[in-house]
């Protein structure tokens, strides 16, 4: 495991685990002062450009939204979190690992998953704080 360039903890090669390729256009959400700074910067690195707020108003490839357990219905923010995400597009919800402050438990997000129509389908670690857990919405029979 390698570091990010100026000391992050996020290991090399994070973005591309998610998924993640140059030119995605990538809209962050639930930023706050607790968040990884190394693991944004390997997403954006990753992508070769910077992530958008929620202000974008546009279509986006894919959602990091970083959420914590005081952060309130998890169901909502997901719902939230669909607002600009194209079809096929993949949620990466960010929250604390287990053992840490505001961690979320895995079973609630299994409970809010398919509230918000979503499925949940991996979760892996980013960094030494935070896990992700990567939630799309169903593929429909068309």
């Amino acid at each position: 495991m390698t570091s990010t360039a100026g000391g992050g903890t996020a290991p090399s090669g994070t973005g591309e685990r998610l998924g993640l390729k140059p030119g995605m256009i990538v809209q962050e959400l639930g930023w706050d002062s607790d968040t990884d700074d190394g693991l944004r910067v390997a997403i954006e690195d990753c992508i070769d450009g910077d992530m958008v707020d929620g202000d974008y108003g546009n279509v986006v490839d894919a959602v990091v939204l970083w959420w914590r357990d005081e952060d309130g219905d998890l169901v909502d923010g997901l719902v939230d979190s669909l607002t600009d995400l194209a079809g096929g597009g993949v949620i990466w919800l960010l929250t604390p690992k287990i053992g840490r402050p505001n961690a979320v438990d895995a079973a609630d997000i299994a409970e809010a998953a398919p509230i918000a129509g979503l499925s949940q389908t991996t979760t892996v670690t980013v960094s030494k704080d935070w896990a992700a857990t990567r939630l799309v919405a169903p593929k429909t029979q068309g």
